[in-house]
């Protein structure tokens, strides 16, 4: 067994439910005056491969002529950044402390047990930041290290897996609390331009935990982390933007996101793999269904391998750098219900920049 890996996992989403069939029909009625833009919008949506998603606010679930995100809505009552920033630290630390409470019964360990936090978030700001705050609701020692990583989008729930592998590898005594928690759905702009409405058709808002280091034999369902690596996909910058507004952060993803990865990324994951045959499990992020269908096209994917990140999607939406855990979580479900023994696999997954995040990972039954 691997002398790294992930020992305990935890998710939680907010209270409050995103049908996306009644929240399509809602943004139609919005639309109603522009036809066009709404049969665009409906085909957006009903192509996102989400059934539902979650969110902090539940604003969000008004009537579109009385949703204050909405252009339709009242004209002074859209949220600023600074009100969406107030929900942020308001709910953000209460989902963030639920994640990580569940991945340190998970793991079996005490919250002293805790040497290092690691806190990431791209969907807020506020100072004393999430790190500090988690400090006094989990019981940590006021002495744990603190790595806040933040403004890094989707991929960072890896950059985290992979700073905190680091940290145990050369310090073996140290036990790393992961914490992911995006609040996406806050940034959901008044505004029918078709690149808003794109983002606004698969973002949900979730958290994630996970414990990393020396795992104990005994345990089940660990995921062995055997070797982590970060890498700049070559004239990408422009694709993924993530930029501050007055009405929270706008998000432009480019069209063109699936088809580079398809181009870009089967090589650098055939290389970093480093073996002819490509493993069994993939923890792909489901950062759209797009993503999904270029990795599963390229390597010949079986749908049984990309279940797991179809089914995340479908259920909760793209929660940027949390998501990846929940793929994770349900992986090792579906794996301790087979009960099929130590399996390889991968994960990977894409922020701005544009940067992928690998992982290569051992299951341990």
């Amino acid at each position: 067994m691997e002398h790294v890996a992930i020992v305990g996992i935890g998710t939680a989403v907010p209270a409050y439910g995103l049908d996306q069939e009644d929240a399509s029909r809602r943004l139609s009625d919005a639309l109603a005056s522009s036809p066009d833009n709404a049969r665009w919008a409906q085909r957006i949506f009903g192509h996102s491969g989400v059934d539902r998603r979650y969110t902090c606010d539940p604003r969000l679930l008004e009537p579109a002529a009385s949703c204050c995100y909405l252009p339709s809505g009242a004209d002074t009552g859209v949220p600023t950044t600074e009100e969406r920033m107030a929900i942020y630290q308001r709910e953000a630390v209460v989902l963030a402390a639920e994640a990580a409470r569940k991945a340190l019964a998970d793991s079996k360990s005490r919250p002293g047990d805790i040497t290092h936090l690691i806190a990431v978030s791209c969907t807020g700001m506020f100072l004393p930041g999430l790190d500090a705050e988690l400090i006094d609701p989990l019981d940590l020692r006021p002495d744990v290290r603190r790595i806040p990583l933040t403004f890094m989008g989707c991929a960072a729930g890896l950059t985290a897996i992979r700073q905190a592998e680091e940290i145990v590898r050369n310090s073996p005594s140290s036990k790393v609390l992961v914490v992911a928690v995006e609040l996406c759905t806050l940034h959901i702009q008044p505004s029918f331009e078709r690149e808003q409405l794109f983002a606004a058709a698969f973002f949900g808002d979730g958290a994630s935990a996970c414990v990393i280091g020396k795992p104990d034999p005994a345990d089940e369902g660990n995921f062995g982390l055997r070797k982590t690596q970060a890498l700049l996909l070559p004239n990408t910058s422009d694709k993924m933007r993530w930029t501050i507004g007055n009405y929270g952060f706008r998000l432009f993803l480019s069209p063109e996101i699936p088809r580079l990865i398809a181009r870009e990324v089967p090589e650098a994951l055939q290389l970093f793999w480093g073996c002819e045959e490509m493993p069994e499990l993939w923890a792909i992020h489901p950062g759209g269904r797009g993503i999904i269908d270029a990795l599963s096209a390229a390597f010949g994917l079986e749908d049984s391998q990309t279940e797991a990140s179809r089914s995340v999607l479908r259920r909760y939406g793209n929660m940027s750098s949390a998501t990846i855990l929940f793929v994770l979580a349900e992986i090792r479900e579906r794996q301790l219900e087979k009960n099929e023994g130590m399996k390889e696999g991968i994960a990977v997954a894409f922020g701005p920049g544009m940067t992928a995040e690998m992982i290569r990972f051992t299951f341990h039954p």
